[in-house]
């Protein structure tokens, strides 16, 4: 399950491929985004498919989730901040559930299926979108709730200058809007040394025109999985969870 500001989505995971086992089901997320309001959809979504009772659900929220309890709130109502959301679902849904920060979810499923895929030691997964999610991992392990994003970088904060909404609310040009990247991934890879950046986010489908132009002393490729990562990894993450 895939939570996000305007919308909710779901579908079954064959982890044996990293694909879906049946045809993603969407509805609307309900306006105001509180808790009360946000379950019964998820759990109108997981009815719409055949799923044993003891199958885990994963899910995947956007916001710092520490334990199950939901730390900040992005896109939907501010109500969730110091909220079980662990609890809640597993209630509401009647299932075991594990709830992830919706980065963390997406740079799993990289890892384990696509363009993190076999690669040992620091992968650095980013989504660049209306911010910058970030996702880190150790040989595979995800270290969570990484907000790379929100670094301070020349006074600012780094996501208003070198996220996708910051190139089209500038207007700024493929080659301008690089130039921004430059400055953010340089002083990411000096901090942390990763041996892969992978990038995702709606723009990744475009990455030809921006990629390139990057100089970088670390690989960086576009992610391979796209809308369907955070799907992916929530459920990959929550039979983890269940072993």
């Amino acid at each position: 399950m895939d939570i996000g500001g305007s919308g909710i989505k779901g579908a079954p995971v064959d982890l044996a491929g990293g694909r879906f086992a049946a045809d993603r089901v969407r509805l609307e997320t309900p306006q105001p985004a509180t808790p009360a309001a946000v379950a019964p959809v998820v759990a109108e979504v997981l009815a719409g498919f055949d799923v044993p009772a003891d199958t885990p659900v994963g899910i995947t929220f956007p916001a710092v989730i520490q334990h199950g309890i939901a730390r900040s709130a992005a896109n939907v109502d501010p109500s969730w901040i110091g909220t079980d959301a662990g609890t809640l679902f597993s209630e509401t849904l009647g299932r075991a559930v594990h709830v992830v920060n919706d980065a963390d979810a997406a740079g799993y499923a990289e890892v384990r299926f696509g363009a993190g895929k076999g690669v040992h030691g620091v992968v650095l997964v980013t989504t660049l979108g209306t911010g910058i999610g970030s996702a880190l991992f150790v040989d595979g392990h995800l270290v969570p709730n990484t907000e790379l994003g929100h670094l301070e970088i020349d006074g600012h904060d780094a996501e208003k200058k070198a996220a996708d909404s910051a190139r089209e609310r500038h207007d700024l040009s493929w080659s301008q809007w690089a130039k921004r990247l430059q400055r953010y991934y340089s002083h990411v890879e000096d901090l942390l040394w990763p041996d892969l950046i992978v990038v995702g986010g709606g723009v990744s489908k475009k990455h030809e025109k921006f990629l390139p132009l990057l100089d970088l002393r670390t690989p960086i490729v576009p992610a391979q999985l796209r809308n369907d990562a955070g799907i992916i990894g929530a459920a990959a993450l929550a039979a983890n969870a269940a072993r």
